[in-house]
């Protein structure tokens, strides 16, 4: 009984110790993009470079997308400090990205916002940790609806409808609450299925759970903005 309960309490502790690490190097990330993106809404010259050649915006979130792609791809095959940078990489480019934040919304209606953003990620992210209700079904239909965002932002590019930008953003909040559980969840099944590894496999881990929930609570923020940011 003792050996189990030793067992018990050592899978425990790597859970939470897998888990601190995830909202570590989160917040690290945040940090980095918060700061990217002040320094460059407030840098007439990088403002410039962003978005005086209309292709810019573009290369950025095409960059954004190919380190999501290799960080979740290449995880198990990069090396801890390789993951950490590629993360810093990352969070920079998209701190790059969010600083037309700054330049439409005021920044009262931003921390606002962000505090709404943070306190209903938090919940939900506690929420999903602790649940005993299998989420892998309902992330299933989360993740066809983000691809239907991403389509529907795409299109909305061209087309600057005002009411389709509403609804995306009426949809993506509800789906990025659910992801905010389901990805949670999937993090605290990684911790029991995959930290055993090498030395360096819950360092790992830890980046591509703090990426997860970075996307996440950043893209929740963003759609709640439509909402209850102020614009400039």
């Amino acid at each position: 009984m003792s050996v189990e309960r030793t067992s018990a309490e050592h899978g425990l502790a790597r859970h939470n110790e897998l888990l601190h690490a995830v909202y570590l190097w989160m917040m690290i990330g945040l940090l980095v993009s918060a700061v990217t993106a002040f320094f460059a809404a407030n840098s007439p010259v990088v403002q410039s470079a962003l978005f005086g050649n209309p292709y810019m915006i573009w290369f950025l979130i095409a960059v954004e997308l190919g380190l999501v792609i290799v960080i979740s791809a290449a995880i198990d095959k990069i090396s801890v400090s390789a993951a950490r940078m590629l993360f810093l990489l990352f969070s920079f480019v998209d701190g790059l990205t969010l600083s037309v934040v700054f330049l439409a919304y005021t920044e009262a209606s931003i921390a606002a916002t962000f505090f709404i953003a943070a306190l209903t990620f938090g919940v939900m992210s506690l929420y999903g940790y602790f649940t005993d209700t299998d989420l892998s079904s309902a992330g299933k239909f989360l993740f066809m609806g983000l691809i239907g965002i991403i389509i529907a932002i795409v299109v909305n590019f061209f087309l600057k409808s005002p009411m389709v930008d509403w609804v995306v953003s009426a949809i993506g909040i509800i789906v990025f609450v659910g992801l905010t559980a389901y990805d949670t969840q999937k993090i605290r099944q990684f911790g029991e299925e995959r930290a055993d590894g090498d030395a360096g496999q819950p360092a790992r881990l830890a980046i591509l759970g703090a990426l997860s929930l970075y996307l996440d609570l950043i893209n929740l923020f963003i759609m709640m903005l439509q909402f209850t940011g102020n614009r400039r």
